[in-house]
């Protein structure tokens, strides 16, 4: 099995802000990408940021320019640095990472969300 504990959220100030963690551990051959997801009240959950183990990003339009996302491959441990934050960014922020348990298998994993919330 494999674990993603999330650490870093808090309340904030808008303009503030947070620096979120995620540490996969279990039975990891491979972790190919990370990523968070947001989910805020009465909304479907969303994609944030994902990183490829090569160090390729992705993010969603309404954070580039203010979230990073990275990766310590040594610490299967990824990052989300979260400046500029704004009220509309409160959400519970989820890891997840897709996960080579064997070399044969992989799945995708999550975390049990860490709350972002941000004060106009």
């Amino acid at each position: 099995q494999v674990q993603l504990v999330e650490s870093g959220g808090g309340l904030v100030q808008a303009g503030g802000a947070l620096r979120l963690s995620c540490a996969a551990s279990g039975s990891i051959v491979s972790i190919n990408s990370m990523g968070w997801y947001r989910q805020a009240p009465g909304k479907e959950r969303e994609f944030v940021a994902r990183i490829f183990s090569g160090g390729t990003t992705n993010y969603v339009d309404s954070v580039k320019g203010r979230f990073t996302i990275s990766r310590d491959n040594a610490k299967n441990t990824v990052y989300l640095q979260m400046n500029s934050l704004k009220p509309e960014d409160t959400a519970v922020y989820y890891c997840t990472a897709l996960v080579s348990w064997t070399t044969r298998n992989r799945d995708v994993y999550w975390g049990q969300g860490t709350q972002v919330t941000v004060s106009s």
